[in-house]
């Protein structure tokens, strides 16, 4: 049970400015960069807000082998969403490094030689004649060993994931903040709704045999039936039902908002029957009061909604 509109106001405002912000945004992003050696290594985060979790890593084939567990990083950091991971990977090799394999060289010019010699081909012998043949040229550095590059890979990419964590999170803390406004909104509604509808059943009935009466005139119509078929009407009339649902909703998101864990389907949830509760109390009602009330409590739950679209 409720104390009143006030109360619940300020336990809304107290919500959104407390420092726990654990509501998290499905955008973001986040970067981080370093070293493998002599590789220069980067990552960089990037989400948007998505019904159901979707993750996509483009990197180098070097690290194709390790995908499934740089996939399972991500998910331990994102529950919902679209995620898209790009790994970058930057590596110079330097001009001593390369030798040359002098024996087989000269093998190749020797043949060219006889060739020309045996056909009486003309043309100089040059370097172009060396185009294509990979093999004479020879890189003798040490080439790269994938399994210590992944290590730092795996490094670098819980630094971004944690950067894309903190963006996610401020402004979550944004989207906290507006939608426990709107709460606070909805509580102050449906106090207004309880105070225009109090006593309405009671005031239908008696408008209703008014009308019948005034209808039938002089026609004998037993007092009781008529008292019970007016009573039904205005009983089906009555929204203390659904006014009691609505409190208990609206308490339910403002649990939601305070949850240390992704809460966006289940904000999704209440929040659809909180407009269910609203559409029904206005289908009931004729009171020109109370629909204005429904009008501006719906708007207020299609704002929540759009919010809701961005919260993990």
């Amino acid at each position: 049970m409720h104390n009143g509109a006030g109360s619940n106001v300020a336990t809304s405002a107290r919500m959104a400015s407390n420092g726990n912000h654990a509501m998290k945004s499905m955008t973001g992003y986040g970067a981080a960069n370093g070293q493998a050696g002599k590789i220069g290594l980067s990552v960089e985060i990037r989400s948007v807000n998505q019904r159901h979790r979707e993750i996509k890593i483009s990197a180098p084939r070097e690290y194709n082998a390790w995908e499934t567990e740089l996939r399972t990083l991500v998910a331990g950091s994102v529950a919902r969403g679209r995620v898209e991971v790009s790994v970058g990977r930057t590596a110079g090799i330097r001009a001593e490094q390369i030798g040359v394999q002098h024996d087989l060289a000269a093998a190749y010019v020797k043949a060219l030689k006889d060739l020309k010699r045996t056909y009486g081909l003309k043309g100089e012998l040059d370097i172009s004649l060396f185009q294509g043949r990979g093999e004479i040229f020879q890189s003798r550095g040490k080439g790269p060993d994938p399994e210590v590059e992944i290590k730092a890979v795996k490094r670098i990419l819980k630094k971004a994931l944690a950067a894309h964590s903190a963006e996610r999170t401020r402004e979550g803390a944004n989207l906290e903040r507006d939608i426990s406004k709107r709460i606070a909104k909805l509580r102050t509604l449906v106090a207004l709704l309880k105070k225009t509808t109090a006593g309405a059943a009671g005031d239908m009935r008696e408008r209703l045999e008014t009308r019948v009466r005034s209808l039938i005139g002089d026609t004998r119509v037993e007092d009781a039936r008529l008292i019970q078929e007016t009573a039904l009407l205005a009983e089906r009339a009555d929204v203390t039902e659904e006014l009691v649902r609505l409190d208990s909703h609206l308490d339910g998101l403002g649990q939601v908002v305070r949850l240390q864990e992704p809460a966006g389907k289940r904000f999704e949830f209440l929040l659809q029957e909180v407009a269910r509760e609203f559409n029904t109390i206005a289908s009931k009602s004729g009171n020109v009061k109370v629909t204005g009330l429904i009008v501006d409590a719906k708007s207020e739950v299609e704002k929540l909604r759009e919010q809701i679209q961005n919260v993990e």
